[in-house]
């Protein structure tokens, strides 16, 4: 029974091999945990090649698919530009109108630390008037007590000197007093054209609001829409394009043929050449113009 007793015992204890075998499997394990983190720290790192397949995506599209997508942009910004046409002039006589307002409340600011100055130098006049006045009181009773003719005479003069001083005081207080008058019309004509200008400005400011509010949901579905196109095309294309579009007059860069002729500058274009833009194989530009070219079925029209 002893015997026995140990071969069960030899036989649950794991043999050198067993345990050599349990080690690989368990450095196995790990070696695939370690290459599963290592896969999946890849994948993290590139994450940005969706980005490099769009660019690529934009790349590859057909001449025929770049040039339906500049003239779906081309459209939309034309939109955007009727918008901002349907304002006119409103925002130019508002910001005028804002100038002319803070223009007259300037001079009217001026006008009134003229008066001030006017008001100070009118009060200095009365001043000397009344120490001029002071003095020739005060030599008229020295001349009750002159003892000779040279001290009559010094006092005559003095008295007379005071008197052109209260003259001269007297003058330029009416001069004052009338300078003072024209200021205060100046003041008042001023203060009238800036109640009619505050009335304009606020009429217009609610014309130019309601009109911006009317199409300022438009105008951001334009925007948008103008921005998810420029993603589908090219930097390159969408440069020139952009270059065009902003030399043009009419802000057109895409424009399409019109009985035989540009539809930007209305030049003729020969046959041969319209063969090639109805082929849509190349980005072909107006010779005289510049503009881009496409044929009137890809821009949708019979």
């Amino acid at each position: 029974m002893a015997k026995k007793v140990k071969e069960v015992e030899t036989i649950d204890k794991p043999t050198k091999e067993q345990t050599k075998h349990k080690t690989i499997t368990a450095n196995k394990g790990n070696g695939n945990a370690s290459v599963a983190a290592v896969s999946f720290e890849k994948g993290r790192q590139d994450t940005p090649v969706s980005n490099k397949k769009e660019k690529v995506a934009v790349e590859d599209l057909s001449v025929e698919q770049k040039l339906a997508n500049l003239y779906k942009l081309q459209t939309a910004l034309s939109e955007i530009d009727k918008i901002k046409t349907l304002r006119g002039e409103l925002p130019l006589e508002v910001q005028d109108l804002e100038d002319e307002v803070a223009g007259l409340q300037t001079r009217i600011q001026n006008f009134t630390l003229d008066i001030k100055d006017i008001d100070t130098a009118v009060g200095q006049q009365r001043i000397k008037i009344t120490d001029s006045n002071a003095l020739i009181n005060k030599y008229k009773e020295q001349l009750d007590n002159v003892r000779n003719n040279r001290e009559f005479d010094s006092l005559s003069k003095e008295i007379e000197f005071q008197g052109l001083e209260v003259e001269l005081a007297e003058k330029r207080i009416r001069e004052f007093t009338a300078e003072s008058k024209m200021i205060n019309e100046e003041i008042a004509k001023s203060k009238k054209a800036l109640e009619e200008r505050q009335i304009d400005l606020k009429s217009k400011k609610e014309e130019l609001n309601g009109i911006i509010s009317e199409t300022k949901i438009q105008e951001e579905q334009l925007r948008e829409k103008a921005k998810q196109l420029e993603t589908t095309i090219e930097p390159r294309l969408l440069g020139a394009f952009k270059r065009i579009r902003k030399s043009a007059r009419n802000g057109l860069a895409v424009v399409y043929i019109q009985r035989d002729a540009c539809g930007g500058c209305f030049n003729k274009i020969p046959p041969q050449r319209q063969l090639d833009i109805k082929l849509r194989k190349k980005t072909i530009v107006c010779e005289h113009c510049g503009r881009i070219m496409i044929d009137p079925q890809l821009a949708g029209v019979e």
